[in-house]
């Protein structure tokens, strides 16, 4: 399996495949509230197994140190088999590289215990999100 970094130019194709297959038919995420303002200003990160993407993650530059990660999807007969970890892992190193000093993304609760496993802190109340129960999280990089 391969991590590749691209802009959305390059990236948009596989990752919209990805994120409509994960979000709107299998969590009925509405169509209109997939794609946003964030994507073409985001760096996207997109795991490849043999030519064929299997699951995409972006980065937000938020300004002032901060950044977001987002729209993390790993298609579902590839999930539990560490693709969403390197996702993940990836963005954090790129987000360290571009001198962010945290990183927040807005999780969902099935998912919190993943992230929990890479540092990330659990922050706010719960909130709906697309109909889907969210918490927002945090990973501090520096001080």
């Amino acid at each position: 399996m391969e991590i590749l970094i691209k802009p959305w130019k390059e990236a948009e194709e596989d990752a919209f495949w990805v994120r409509q297959e994960v979000f709107i038919l299998e969590q009925r995420v509405p169509a209109e509230l997939e794609l946003d303002e964030f994507d073409p200003s985001a760096a996207h990160a997109l795991a490849y197994l043999e030519s064929h993407c299997i699951g995409t993650g972006r980065l937000v530059d938020l300004g002032g140190g901060r950044s977001q990660i987002g729209r993390m999807a790993v298609l579902a007969q590839f999930r539990h088999q560490g693709v969403g970890r390197q996702i993940l892992e990836g963005l954090v190193h790129l987000a360290q590289s571009q001198g962010a000093k945290s990183i927040v993304l807005h999780s969902q609760i099935a998912s919190i215990p993943f992230y929990q496993k890479l540092g990330f802190q659990v922050q706010g109340p719960t909130y709906d999100e697309a109909g889907i129960a969210h918490r927002n999280m945090i990973l501090v990089l520096s001080k």
